[in-house]
């Protein structure tokens, strides 16, 4: 027996040295111990190649069966793990590639574990576009929180320049920022807060001969600035295509915030706002001066409604108007109606 097993380590020993072919040793091993089973079924019981090879077939069948049964399983796991490398290569084929970058998810975590939100409420952000008019007041906390919430492409339309006046308030911009184009200062604050985002800065005044253009590209707008003139624009452009406006407006120590989306049978800003109210009844900030952090609070809240919007979560203010009182700590929300005969999206 010990014979036998040396003869068969030295078939493989030296056909390993040689660099036979596996198949070839392994004909070699099976003619070897088909030989010494064949012997032991023709040779007469107590023959001396008998004795010297173990007096009975038994163990070598045996040994036989169990070869053959981990070749068996040998050949079928290489099958098996051939057939999954081939349908792992056809996952990999036909799978898109990961919407975020490595590490992305991360920083997402605290809105992904919240129910409302979740991982497809995070993808829609991502994949969203969404223009901020006005890089100021309002548009300073929006535009940081929604490059912080991981909007993919935040558009910000300013044509103003950073002054010591804007720093109470205006809290993307630094004191190093003086003199900088508004869009480019928001643009460096929103890369540093968020590198995986896509800010497109236009240092212009938005203008009717450009609006629609502008707007077009993108999912939502948001309107954070101080005239008239500019949200009535807004507002047509918006109804006329179809996109849901935020809308933000501050004065002294108030702030008002609403969503205006004819689309979905809400009013529009000229439902609500027909006419500009005459400039004494309506003085601008510089003018009658206004509470450092209320663009802050009343900016906040147009980034969550944006969030809710993108997502779908919770019900967000269409018809609805949100107002606040700094200076009683006061907040009340009013319904708003949309008018048939208005000239924007009436009839």
């Amino acid at each position: 027996m010990i014979l036998v097993l040396a003869l068969a380590a030295m078939i493989w020993g030296v056909g390993h040295l040689t660099k036979a072919p596996k198949s070839l040793r392994l004909i070699l091993l099976a003619l070897l111990f088909g030989a010494v089973v064949f012997s032991h079924l023709v040779l007469p019981d107590g023959h001396p190649l008998r004795m010297a090879t173990g007096e009975t077939a038994a163990f070598w069948l045996i040994l036989l069966g169990l070869s053959a049964l981990v070749w068996v399983y040998r050949i079928g796991l290489s099958k098996l793990r051939a057939k999954a490398a081939v349908k792992a290569e056809e996952i990999a084929m036909t799978k898109e590639p990961s919407l975020f970058e490595q590490g992305e998810l991360q920083r997402y975590a605290r809105h992904i574990v919240l129910r409302e939100l979740g991982g497809p409420g995070q993808k829609k952000l991502k994949e969203a576009k969404v223009l901020v008019i006005g890089a100021g007041g309002l548009g300073s906390p929006v535009l940081l929180y929604l490059a912080a919430a991981g909007v993919g492409t935040i558009g910000v339309i300013d044509d103003d320049v950073v002054d010591a006046g804007n720093l109470q308030r205006q809290v993307i911009h630094s004191d190093d920022a003086i003199d900088i184009p508004k869009v480019f200062s928001a643009e460096k604050r929103m890369k540093a807060i968020n590198p995986y985002l896509q800010v497109r800065p236009y240092q212009r005044r938005l203008s009717a001969e450009m609006a629609e253009e502008l707007m077009a590209d993108y999912d939502l707008v948001l309107d954070g600035t101080d005239n008239f003139d500019t949200r009535y624009l807004v507002n047509k452009v918006a109804v006329s295509q179809g996109k849901p406006l935020i809308s933000g407006a501050l004065s002294q120590w108030e702030g008002q915030v609403s969503v205006f989306d004819p689309a979905t049978d809400g009013p529009c800003y000229k439902c609500i706002f027909a006419s500009a109210p005459a400039p004494e009844l309506a003085p601008s900030c510089a003018e009658a001066g206004v509470l450092g952090p209320l663009p802050g609070v009343v900016g906040s809240m147009m980034a969550v409604e944006a969030v809710k919007l993108i997502s779908g979560a919770g019900a967000v203010l269409r018809g609805e108007m949100l107002i606040y009182d700094a200076l009683w700590g006061e907040t009340r929300k009013i319904t708003l109606k949309k008018r048939q005969d208005c000239p924007c999206c009436g009839g």
